[in-house]
């Protein structure tokens, strides 16, 4: 499965902003999330041109979010590129709320390609920001920061580091509610471990957490273990353990753990459960108003039982 352009940041629909006048009319500035980027393969300008004529076609201080696309051939340039030229006109992006950095497909660069950066330095040139979203694990950069108002961190890869594990849970978010991180595998570089996570799920971080997703893992099992005695649940009102090797002994740890009936949501989706967990889950929680997402039951690959699972996204 690949992942697609997002379709809305901040709750604001994504809009590609194209320089000229032939896109048509355009929404206020404040009315999208604008997409800005290139198509390394055939336009002729670069991610700065592209840019600059944002700030001149659109309002840049009505501009509350913000979408960094494909600003070249991204596996080859850093984004600290698009980062520094964003964080240069800060000054002038002065309502701005939400970022995303790399929102790229397969078809432009598979996640493992995309070449990260520090993407913390976002975080110390707008303090207003509520929202930062990041794809792609390579060379991606979070060393411990604190931000007063950031209620939204999602880091999506095929391969989480475990240094940027590390400086996200030591970072001060007083006000984060969610934080989501698609952990990934071992061969694209996600080498954290569950007792990383440790600091995390014993409920010391993060005070105004009420959303939590530990995704597209390999060692689904063993978080689900973790989570399953872990205080921080208490306070969750949905759990996401999506999108990795998910199967029977990992929702039993689940189920003869401490209870999950205060949830809103559990997605467990692109899980290998058999129908019978499944359904043990489902009815475990569904009766006390508990959403499972128990869509996209995988069969591991060949006759290789559990060594066959695999992920959502790793490449």
């Amino acid at each position: 499965m690949s992942v697609d352009h997002l379709h809305e940041l901040l709750g604001l629909p994504a809009v590609d902003f194209q320089s000229g006048t032939d896109g048509g009319p355009r929404p206020a500035a404040g009315a999208a999330a604008w997409r800005v980027s290139i198509d390394a393969y055939e336009d002729e300008g670069t991610w700065e041109e592209e840019f600059n004529a944002f700030l001149d076609e659109v309002d840049p201080s009505g501009v509350r979010a913000l979408i960094i696309g494909q600003w070249g051939e991204s596996y080859e340039e850093k984004s600290s590129y698009p980062i520094g030229l964003v964080i240069a006109a800060a000054d002038r992006l002065t309502s701005l709320e939400a970022v995303f950095v790399g929102d790229l497909t397969m078809e432009e660069a598979e996640i493992s390609w995309i070449e990260q950066s520090d993407v913390t330095q976002l975080l110390s040139a707008f303090p207003a920001l509520v929202e930062l979203g990041v794809r792609g694990g390579s060379e991606l950069v979070f060393p411990a920061t604190r931000h007063e108002r950031l209620r939204s961190l999602t880091i999506e890869t095929g391969g989480l580091p475990v240094q940027v594990v590390r400086g996200v849970l030591d970072s001060e978010l007083p006000a984060l509610e969610r934080l989501d991180l698609w952990l990934g595998v071992s061969a694209y570089g996600g080498d954290a471990e569950v007792a990383d996570l440790a600091p995390l799920l014993s409920g010391t971080r993060f005070p105004a957490l009420r959303h939590l997703g530990l995704r597209n893992s390999e060692m689904q099992n063993e978080i689900a273990a973790a989570v399953a005695s872990a205080p921080l649940v208490a306070r969750l009102r949905t759990l996401d353990l999506s999108c990795g090797t998910l199967g029977d002994e990992g929702a039993a740890a689940l189920l003869e753990g401490q209870p999950l009936t205060h949830l809103a949501v559990l997605d467990l989706h692109h899980h290998f459960l058999t129908e019978p967990m499944g359904q043990r889950v489902a009815q475990a929680l569904e009766p006390h108003g508990v959403r499972v997402d128990l869509s996209e039951r995988c069969e591991p690959w060949g006759d290789r039982g559990a060594a066959g699972r695999y992920v959502t996204v790793s490449e």
